[in-house]
């Protein structure tokens, strides 16, 4: 304070001709002294707070902490060092209107002008610092952290302004735990009995140093000493804490919110070179004096009453190395460096009058005399003071705030073992400047420490909130098939469009391969191999009637219907081959219409097969001779067009209207989606298995009734089993057909189309070819018509 009114009286542009004098008061750190004294002040009283006569250090026109020349009441006052003292002294000097400007009152509450019109400070809102650590914790992702607060407004609103800006940002305080000053010992032990039991490696601590230390002496007891901690501004700079040897073992790698820090140009070498023999009335420089050198300075030594031995006067301050003449962290001491400017401009612009050379009538509105200074007056100018410090920096008052401004500060071990502060960023208003790499951390590495309850979900999966547990405690759910998140931290899994579908890991969505009967897999070579078999044998029996085709036993129920059951069962057989191989536009057409008219035909000639057998043992009875007349040969054979060319119109007329067409089914869950015919008309692909269904129900019911006819080969028995086969097979296809998913949709349908083939073929044909290649002497017309 000394060291700024003794720049500012020497300055030609700030208050040129005026010199400013100072009158300190020492509260002795009680709020009834501190409030005596600023009484005292603006009261124009010299008591002191020892209620004795103090040395006046005013010179000139005095400002500061207080003035006195002649008694004179003092227009402003630089004091307040907490908030509460600040909170009394505002209340007892508002009703004056004189201005207190605080260096250290940080006090949220106390930027309310309408409560406090007179305050001023040059020290930041404690709800920024506050954010700033809160910003901290988001930066680092730090989401399960511990608060340690002293019991007052400091640290409950600290604990508030964090969680409101912390809220949606998945950040959780794990504990809060308070410390009262008048119960240290006890409440710093459970605090760190909590830290040691919670899972939060982070530890924001928000109280005064002296409880910091009674609680790292705790910790140290209990051995807990991984945990990082956030510092407040009240302890984050403590020289007590940093040369203490137990905040080496538990608080190593602190980082933390400090005043903000400047040098002020020339102030080292002006405390230097300070000497009682220069101020013998400064009772502090003699008190301080007589400490480091353990001498009395002053000039008669013989009224002193000391002990010490008189000074030599050679004793200097240039080699002294102590927290006193440490300048290269100035906090405090710079906020009361730009108090006292702040006041100096406020009152330069007082003072400042356009006209001083006209009539005092003229401008006594505008302008105030050196010795007739008003605190009102001097009060609204100092709302309006806007000024650049011989630093650089701009200051102006918002309300009773400066803008505010912080240094983040980091506690780094050294290799002698002690405990050194090094700058690692800045706080500018809302804005965080930080170099993370110059960050040593609690584990004594650049690696930023991990404090979760819960570790982050990793992308394929998602959040799940535990019951009754804060949201920053989860537990981490696979995504479902079909969806996924492609995020860290993801609260929900989005599903993949139908034409994808999620991969392996449910990170991304990938496109679904199309899936259809292909010839060369294990399913399709071995239907297809039934296939081509069932084909080779109807075939092999068919050149066996060819050759055989004057016997008895080929000749027998019209033999031409025979060969033409051969080709529709071919026909059967090759049909099921269309069904394997990618779908397209002109198969799913073609084999529809492949299976309905070859089994139509097929059946057909069963049908026919079963009404000449029905119709010969019919004629042999007395009157009925003409009946084979009217079902010859040719009426057989027209018959099975007939039946088939209603088969074939069935089939024109639904791939007319709406044919089947390849689509992939989509609604199947997987990766792999069946590329399959969709019939687009479920009617016309009834209609062409209800009218196989008819004549195959027709043809049974005609052979049932002539099963028991009197021969010695009926072929209506065949017909029977081949007809009871081919409807337990369809039968059997309906449900199975509908339950199987994809691809084995398409194999059912084959597995029917084959089955049914092979149980009419072997039903048929197999006990012809028997008596045709094994026993040829039944091979009679003669054995044939036995009864």
């Amino acid at each position: 304070m000394m060291f700024a009114l003794e720049e500012i009286n020497h300055s030609t542009n700030l208050l040129p001709g005026l010199n400013l004098g100072y009158h300190i008061r020492d509260s002795c750190g009680l709020h009834p002294w501190a409030m005596q004294a600023a009484l005292s002040l603006v009261g124009g009283d010299s008591t002191n707070c020892n209620s004795a006569p103090r040395p006046d250090y005013s010179v000139g026109y005095g400002e500061g902490i207080g003035e006195r020349r002649g008694d004179r009441p003092v227009p402003l006052i630089i004091g307040g060092s907490s908030s509460i003292a600040a909170k009394i002294l505002c209340n007892v000097l508002g009703p004056l209107s004189v201005p207190l400007v605080s260096y250290t009152a940080s006090c949220p509450c106390l930027s309310d002008r309408r409560q406090f019109p007179n305050f001023f400070r040059t020290m930041a809102s404690d709800i920024y610092q506050a954010r700033a650590i809160a910003q901290l914790a988001i930066r680092f992702n730090w989401t399960w952290i511990g608060a340690v607060v002293a019991n007052n407004d400091y640290g409950h609103m600290a604990v508030k302004v964090f969680q409101e800006e912390t809220q949606g940002k998945g950040v959780c305080l794990a504990f809060v735990e308070t410390l009262q000053r008048e119960n240290i010992a006890s409440d710093a032990r459970r605090a760190a009995l909590r830290i040691q039991a919670s899972t939060a490696r982070v530890i924001l601590v928000f109280s005064w140093y002296t409880d910091v230390r009674e609680l790292f002496l705790q910790l140290a007891k209990i051995n807990v000493t991984d945990r990082q901690f956030l510092a407040s501004e009240a302890w984050s700079t403590s020289g007590d804490l940093l040369q203490n040897l137990v905040t080496s073992q538990v608080a190593s790698g602190v980082l933390g919110v400090a005043i903000r820090s400047s040098p002020i140009p020339g102030f080292e070498s002006y405390l230097r070179n300070l000497k009682p023999s220069h101020r013998p009335d400064d009772a502090f420089l003699k008190e301080f004096w007589e400490n480091e050198f353990g001498c009395s300075p002053g000039a008669n030594r013989l009224i002193q009453k000391t002990s010490l031995p008189p000074c030599s006067g050679t004793e200097s301050l240039e080699r002294v190395q102590n927290f006193f003449t440490d300048t290269s962290q100035l906090r405090v001491t710079y906020n009361v460096y730009l108090a006292v400017y702040a006041a100096a401009h406020a009152l330069h612009s007082l003072l400042s009058c356009p006209n001083r050379d006209s009539p005092p009538g003229n401008n006594s509105a505008t302008c105030s005399s050196p010795k007739h200074i008003k605190p009102r007056e001097l009060l609204q100018h100092l709302n309006n003071v806007n000024f650049t410090t011989p630093q650089g920096e701009l200051l102006y008052f918002q309300g009773a705030d400066i803008p505010a401004k912080y240094d983040l500060v980091n506690w780094q071990n050294t290799p002698e073992g002690s405990v050194k502060l090094v700058l690692i960023g800045r706080v500018d208003g809302f804005d965080l400047n930080l170099n993370d790499s110059a960050i040593q951390w609690s584990t004594g590495s650049n690696q930023v420490p991990v404090s979760v309850c819960s570790e982050n979900c990793p992308p394929g999966t998602r959040k799940a909130n535990r019951k009754g547990e804060p949201l920053c405690c989860f537990d981490c759910i696979p995504c479902a098939e079909g969806e996924i998140s492609n995020t860290t931290g993801s609260l929900h899994c989005e599903r993949c469009p139908s034409e994808f579908w999620s991969n392996s890991e449910q990170t991304a969505c990938v496109p679904r391969q199309l899936d259809f009967l292909a010839f060369n897999e294990t399913l399709g070579i071995t239907l297809t191999t039934a296939a081509v078999s069932g084909a080779a044998v109807t075939t092999a029996v068919f050149v066996v009637f060819i050759l055989y085709h004057q016997t008895p036993m080929v000749r027998a129920n019209n033999s031409e219907l025979s060969f033409l059951l051969l080709v529709s069962l071919k026909l059967c057989f090759l049909c099921s081959l269309v069904f394997i191989g990618r779908p397209s536009v002109w198969a799913c057409r073609f084999q529809q219409a492949a299976f309905g008219i070859s089994f139509v035909l097929c059946v057909s000639c069963l049908q026919v097969k079963t009404i000449v057998v029905l119709a010969a043992f019919r004629s042999a009875r007395p009157g009925a001779a003409a009946l084979m007349k009217w079902f010859g040969p040719g009426q057989q054979r027209g018959s099975v067009c007939l039946f088939t060319c209603i088969q074939v119109i069935i089939c024109i007329i639904w791939l007319s209207l709406s044919p089947p067409e390849p689509q992939a089914d989509l609604d199947i869950p997987g990766l792999q989606v069946t590329l399959m015919c969709s019939m687009a008309s479920v009617v016309g692909f009834s209609l062409v298995l209800g009218y196989i269904g008819l004549l195959a129900c027709t043809s049974l019911l005609l052979a049932f009734l002539a099963r028991k006819l009197p021969d010695n080969f009926n072929e209506a028995k065949l017909i029977t089993f081949s007809m009871l086969i081919f409807c337990a097979v369809w039968v059997a296809f309906v449900p199975a057909y509908v339950s199987s998913p994809g691809k084995y949709a398409v194999a059912v349908e084959i597995f029917a189309i084959l089955a049914s083939s092979y149980g009419l073929l072997l039903c048929m044909f197999a006990p012809k070819c028997f008596i045709i290649l094994l026993r040829p002497e039944k091979n009679t017309k003669k054995h044939l018509m036995a009864r």
